[in-house]
């Protein structure tokens, strides 16, 4: 599944990122890279707040929508 259809409120682990490479180098820089665990925050109008390690980020539909996701255990 990808982020974007993850309920607010559940950790997710990231299995694989499909953006552009710059914008995929830019999320890792983030923390947003495979096998790193997060959570969905909030979700309002398909944008998503997602939090890793005590930050908060924020990410339109069609980037969360790029990120492939599975529940974390």
């Amino acid at each position: 599944m990808t982020l974007l259809e993850v309920p607010a409120g559940a950790r997710v682990r990231i299995h694989q990122v499909k953006a552009r490479p710059e914008v995929s180098l830019r999320l890792r820089e983030l923390g947003l890279c495979e096998e790193a665990v997060i959570s969905c925050v909030s979700k309002n109008r398909g944008n998503v707040i997602c939090g890793i390690r005590n930050t908060r980020i924020g990410l339109d539909h069609r980037l969360a929508r790029s990120i492939h996701v599975s529940v974390a255990e």
